[in-house]
C-alpha cells in the first residue's frame, strides 16, 4: 500500500468528530492492507512505530529543509524500512546516518506525507484514531465480533498483533488469546470525578477508595524466580528496577500478575516529586533514589485468572499476596468517610484518590466509570508566547499554545519577562480556535517553521495536574497535563502567575 492511502484515511478521520465516520475510514484502509503491512500501519496510525525509539528529536525534524516529491511513491514498507534504519543507527557517526536517512525519507515523501510522518515521529498525530475507534475499525474490517477483538487486544497488549490475527486468522484464533504470565496486558484506565461524593454517587454503591500516588504505573509478572516489570505503555523495564524485582520475589506466590504504581521516597518517608521517579525509570542505576512498589490489583495467581472476578474478590486475594505492599485504601459507601480519606491522602503528599466499584471486573484497556480518579485541579494564569499551526481537522487554524510564566526578578532572563513552561492544545473549542486564528496574527512578531510568535500580552487560564522538573525549559519546570480553561482579557500580562509559584510545586 502507498503511504498516501494511509495519509488520506487519517485526513478523513481528522475531518470528522463522528466516531462512526472515523471507524469507517479506518475500516476501509485496513481492508486494503497486505498481511505484512498490518502491524506497520497500526503503529503509524497510533503514532507508535513498531521500532519504538527512533533517536530523532523534535529540533531535528523542525530544522529539516527538504524538497518534497510532487507525486506519491512511498509505500508503507518503504517507510518501515527507513524507520528501522533510523532506530538501529548507533555509535560514532550515527548522528550523520540519521540525518541522511531523514533527508532521504523527506525527499521521497510528498509535503502531506512528510507532515504525517513528522507527526508520527514526534508522537503527535492527533487524528482521533485512538485505540477504541481503531478496535471498532478492526472488528468491522475483519467482520469479527467486536467484543472478541477488544478482549484479544486487551490480553495480548498489542494492537498490531490483534489486527493481524483478526484480519488473517479465524474467530477461534481470536478467542484463543488468553491471559499469559509474562505477556503484559493493557492496563485498566480511570475516568475523572470532581469529588469523592460524585464518584460514589456515580457508582451507586460501596467503593474501594485508595491512595492515588504521584508515581509511575507498573505491571509485574512473576513466574517462579523470573520477574518482569512493565510500564503503562507495556515497555519492559525489568533491568532498570532490580529493587522491585527483588521485592516481588519475596511475595507468597509462584505465578502472579500484579497491577500497581511505584515511586521514590525521601529520607522522611514522604513521596519525592514525580520527575524523580521518572528519572529513575530512565536509569539503570538506583543510586540514592530507590523505587518502592505498591499494588492495587491482581490479575492472576498460581493458575487462577482473576480478570473477570469482582474487585472485592481481587482485593481479598491481593491482601493475601501483597501484604504491606498493598495500596492503602478503605471500602465505604459513606461520602464523608471517603472525603476524610481523600484529605489524608493529600496531606501525605499524594495526588488524591481512586474510587473503584467493588463489583466491577478488571476491564483491561478500557476507560469506564468503574474506576474514577479524584484529585485537586490547579489553575494558573499564563501568557501566550507563540502558537503552532494545527493539523488534521485543525489545519489552517492556530492551535498549540506556547505558555510562559512571569519572571519579575529576571532570574531566568530579562526582569519582567516570561519563561516558557509548556505547550497545550487541550480544551480548545472550535470557537476558541477561530478566535485564536484571527487574534494572534495581529500581535505577531515573527514566524518559524511551525509557529507564529507573538507579543507576550495575551493571558490564558490553564488547568494543570502539577509540574515536573525539566531540562528543556530554562525555568527548570514543565506543566503536567495542561489544558485551557479560558482566556482572561480582564488580566494584564504583568498579573500572570510567576515562575517561582510554579517551581514551588516541586517542593510541595
Amino acid at each position: 500500500m502507498l503511504l498516501h492511502e494511509l495519509v488520506t484515511a487519517t485526513d478523513a478521520v481528522s475531518a470528522t468528530s463522528s466516531r462512526l465516520a472515523k471507524s469507517a475510514a479506518l475500516r476501509n484502509v485496513l481492508r486494503a492492507l497486505e498481511p505484512d503491512e498490518v502491524a506497520i500501519a497500526i503503529g503509524l496510525l497510533i503514532a507508535s512505530p513498531r521500532q519504538g525509539r527512533l533517536g530523532v528529536g523534535w529540533r531535528r525534524l523542525a530544522g529539516l529543509d527538504a524538497v518534497h516529491s510532487a507525486t506519491p511513491s512511498l509505500t508503507i514498507l518503504d517507510v518501515d524500512a527507513a524507520l528501522q534504519r533510523l532506530a538501529v543507527a548507533d555509535g560514532p557517526g550515527s548522528t550523520g546516518v540519521r540525518a541522511r536517512e531523514l533527508d532521504a525519507l523527506a525527499g521521497r515523501a510528498t509535503a502531506e506525507e512528510w507532515d504525517f510522518l513528522a507527526r508520527v515521529m514526534r508522537g503527535e498525530l492527533r487524528t482521533g484514531a485512538l485505540e477504541g475507534v481503531l478496535l471498532d475499525a478492526i472488528a468491522k474490517a475483519s467482520e469479527r465480533d467486536a467484543a472478541s477483538v477488544r478482549r484479544a487486544a486487551m490480553l495480548s497488549g498489542d494492537l498490531g498483533e490483534t489486527a493481524l490475527l483478526a484480519l488473517t486468522g479465524t474467530a477461534d484464533d481470536l478467542a484463543d488469546v488468553g491471559l499469559a504470565v509474562g505477556r503484559p496486558v493493557l492496563p485498566m484506565l480511570a475516568s475523572t470525578a470532581a469529588s469523592t461524593a460524585e464518584a460514589l454517587a456515580t457508582l451507586g454503591a460501596a467503593a474501594s477508595v485508595e491512595y492515588k500516588l504521584d508515581g509511575a504505573r507498573i505491571q509485574v509478572h512473576r513466574d517462579g524466580e523470573d520477574v518482569r516489570v512493565y510500564t503503562r505503555s507495556l515497555a519492559d523495564i525489568t533491568y532498570r528496577v532490580p529493587e522491585i524485582v527483588e521485592s516481588v520475589r519475596t511475595l507468597p506466590a509462584d505465578r502472579v500478575i500484579l497491577d500497581g504504581e511505584t515511586l521514590s521516597l525521601d529520607e522522611d518517608g514522604a513521596p519525592r516529586p514525580f520527575q524523580d521517579t521518572m528519572a529513575r525509570f530512565g536509569s539503570e542505576s538506583g543510586a540514592a533514589v530507590v523505587l518502592k512498589p505498591w499494588f492495587f490489583d491482581i490479575l492472576h495467581l498460581d493458575g487462577r485468572d482473576l480478570l473477570d472476578e469482582p474487585l472485592a474478590t481481587r482485593l481479598e486475594v491481593l491482601e493475601q499476596v501483597a501484604g504491606p505492599a498493598r495500596m492503602l485504601g478503605i471500602v465505604t459507601d459513606d461520602p464523608e468517610a471517603a472525603e476524610r480519606f481523600s484529605r489524608e491522602a493529600l496531606a501525605a503528599g499524594h495526588e488524591g484518590v481512586m474510587v473503584k466499584g467493588i463489583d466491577a471486573p478488571y476491564a483491561a484497556g478500557r476507560r469506564g466509570k468503574s474506576w474514577m480518579k479524584v484529585k485537586p485541579v490547579l489553575t494558573y494564569d499564563l501568557v501566550v508566547l507563540a502558537v503552532e499551526w494545527g493539523s488534521g481537522r485543525r489545519t489552517g487554524m492556530l492551535s498549540n499554545l506556547h505558555l510562559g510564566a512571569l519572571d519579575p526578578e529576571g532570574v531566568f532572563g530579562e526582569p519582567g519577562g516570561f519563561v516558557m513552561v509548556g505547550k497545550t492544545f487541550k480544551g480548545l473549542t472550535d470557537e476558541t480556535l477561530r478566535w485564536q486564528t484571527a487574534h494572534f496574527p495581529t500581535i505577531e512578531t515573527h514566524r518559524s517553521a511551525y509557529a507564529v510568535h507573538v507579543r507576550p500580552e495575551t493571558v490564558v487560564e490553564i488547568a494543570i495536574d502539577g509540574v515536573q522538573r525539566s531540562t528543556r525549559y530554562p525555568g527548570g519546570v514543565a506543566l503536567r497535563f495542561a489544558r485551557v480553561k479560558g482566556y482572561r482579557p480582564d488580566k494584564r500580562p504583568d498579573e500572570a502567575d510567576t515562575i517561582a509559584s510554579l517551581r514551588a510545586l516541586l517542593r510541595g
